[in-house]
């Protein structure tokens, strides 16, 4: 099992590596030449700026069971078909029940944008977000490596 990040605009790239390192899983970022990592003992993956680049690279190093962490939904229904685990940068884990609806999601945001529709941004990070994030990342790693819940 590895821990991906990806790191393209990612706010919890330390807190991923502190989980890692804690239940012992290789973490991995990877991202653009638009961003520069240097994260002693964590093997960072600097790709292309093409489209999607950073994506695919992903797939491509992705194992099943593997945790990708993502903001993009598009990368995350391609980890979760590809046996994964997907889980965005305020904890929310991606599944089959609710990436439809994300991805259509994303279409009807996309459609109004082209139409030039103002959509409203993301908020304001909070501290609240990484702690909820750090519980989420910890409880699917011991899901994964059969960690009982005390």
């Amino acid at each position: 099992m590895k821990i991906i990040i990806d790191a393209d605009g990612c706010p919890v790239v330390d807190i991923a590596i502190n989980v890692a390192r804690k239940f012992k899983v290789e973490p991995i970022i990877m991202c653009d030449t638009a961003h520069i990592f240097n994260k002693p003992g964590v093997q960072v993956i600097i790709l292309g700026k093409g489209a999607d680049a950073v994506d695919f690279a992903i797939v491509n190093k992705l194992n099943k069971n593997d945790i990708v962490i993502t903001q993009d939904y598009g990368l995350a229904a391609m980890v979760l078909s590809k046996g994964g685990y997907a889980i965005n940068q305020n904890g929310w884990i991606y599944n089959d029940e609710n990436i439809e609806q994300l991805l259509f999601t994303r279409y009807i945001s996309k459609k109004a944008r082209n139409s030039g529709e103002r959509v409203k941004g993301n908020k304001k990070r909070r501290k609240e977000d990484n702690i909820k994030f750090q519980d989420s990342l910890i409880e699917l790693c011991e899901k994964l490596l059969n960690i009982p819940k005390y």
